[in-house]
């Protein structure tokens, strides 16, 4: 059975209690930038701007990049200023934070015994720490062996969004490229881990002393596998239909993408790996052209219209006859971007009562606003997979 596993870190793999670690980490950082920083005022606005990060909800921009805006012009400084400092700190001051953690038991039997079944591995820690913080914790937790095992390691430089955020686990699978399989997230807190991921549509394994919790399957993480085992299979398939689901996809699509497309090589990006299948630029291309001619357009006519028609549109011929295979792809990346923020910002704003609203579709028939942006959702996870794919064959990874 082909599963993926969404793991989180903290009370999870590794015993970490956070009010004991937060104030020695802070301590900590201040201390090794007291020459430059006073330490309360590095505290206060630390604190302040991981607030900033936690709430973030724009998938253009990076959680480093919402840390760095709202923290060093509080602070009154470049980042140039601090940057070797920050460095030097989490290459060795914060390893001797170390001391107050422990392995959990049966952390590492788990992931043996998850990489021996062929399962994917993704942590999905808290996105607020710098990758090096992570690949440390993980080492504490006993799993240095197993850090290559890890298809994804969230951290603050490359993910969008933070939990509690539901978009934070489609970016996780948005960036693994959609796998057509189960997915569970493990974790030990539930307004973190449980029940986001269940507004986001999937399955989850409550780390906890209660194995029949009202909220969420759960019990010792060693229980975990046995679980698994008696689970039917398609309890483990994600299921995306509802509204928190169909937002969260829409954002993460435009969060993966830059970073799912720079794993081909820009010369690479015109180039049609299959003869019969869109090189990576063509999907951008279709993406922008059917975000901003199609989808815009259908979504406001149903917001603007009582029980509105929804015509047809035969968007694969404009490859064609819009040569895409000639334009720039980073140009329709940006572009598709730009035009999701604005369906994103249309859409957010809707009361529950109109996602209910009627519409009649060319192929679908009677259906409501919800289902069409559903659709949109699945368009999106269909051209990722495919950018996915079209890399696998450019590297000979294809399927791996």
């Amino acid at each position: 059975m082909k599963l993926t596993l969404l793991l989180d870190l903290d009370d999870t793999l590794l015993q970490n209690n956070m009010e004991t670690f937060v104030p020695a980490y802070l301590q900590a950082l201040s201390k090794h930038l007291a020459a430059k920083v006073s330490p309360n005022h590095l505290v206060k606005h630390l604190l302040q701007a991981t607030e900033t990060m936690l709430l973030n909800d724009r998938p253009d921009r990076t959680l480093k990049q919402v840390f760095d805006q709202a923290f060093y012009p509080a602070l009154g400084i470049d980042e140039s200023q601090l940057h070797q400092e920050i460095e030097e700190f989490y290459q060795v001051q914060f390893n001797q934070l170390e001391s107050l953690t422990r392995p959990v038991p049966g952390a590492a039997e788990l992931i043996r015994e998850a990489q021996a079944r062929g399962y994917e591995l993704i942590l999905a820690t808290n996105p607020l720490f710098p990758l090096i913080a992570n690949l440390h914790r993980l080492r504490w937790a006993g799993l240095a062996e197993a850090i290559p095992s890890f298809k994804l390691i969230a951290s603050y430089e490359t993910f969008h969004f933070a939990k509690p955020n539901p978009a934070f686990f489609m970016e996780l699978l948005a960036r693994n490229g959609w796998r057509e399989q189960g997915v569970i997230m493990v974790g030990n807190d539930l307004a973190l881990d449980i029940l986001p991921a269940k507004k986001a549509g999937i399955q989850t394994f409550f780390i906890s002393s209660d194995p029949h919790h009202p909220l969420s399957s759960g019990g010792e993480l060693k229980n975990l596998l046995a679980w698994i085992d008696r689970v039917p299979p398609a309890e483990f398939q994600p299921d995306f239909s509802s509204i928190d689901a169909v937002l969260a996809i829409l954002k993460s699509t435009p969060a993966a993408l830059p970073l799912l497309c720079q794993k081909l090589p820009s010369e690479q990006w015109n180039t049609r790996f299959q003869s019969s299948e869109w090189c990576q630029t063509e999907i951008l291309c279709h993406l922008r052209d059917v975000e901003i001619e199609v989808n815009l357009p259908r979504i406001r006519t149903a917001l603007s219209t009582l029980n509105p028609f929804i015509p047809g549109i035969d968007t694969d011929a404009w490859a064609e006859q819009r040569n895409y295979l000639k334009q720039s792809g980073e140009q329709a990346l940006n572009e598709f971007i730009q035009a999701r923020i604005e369906l994103l910002r249309i859409l957010q704003e809707l009361p529950p009562k109109t996602w209910a609203q009627k519409v009649r579709h060319a192929l679908l028939g009677p259906t409501t606003i919800q289902e069409l942006v559903g659709i949109i959702a699945s368009h999106d996870r269909i051209h990722i997979r495919q950018i996915v794919k079209n890399q696998a064959i450019s590297l000979g990874t294809e399927g791996e």
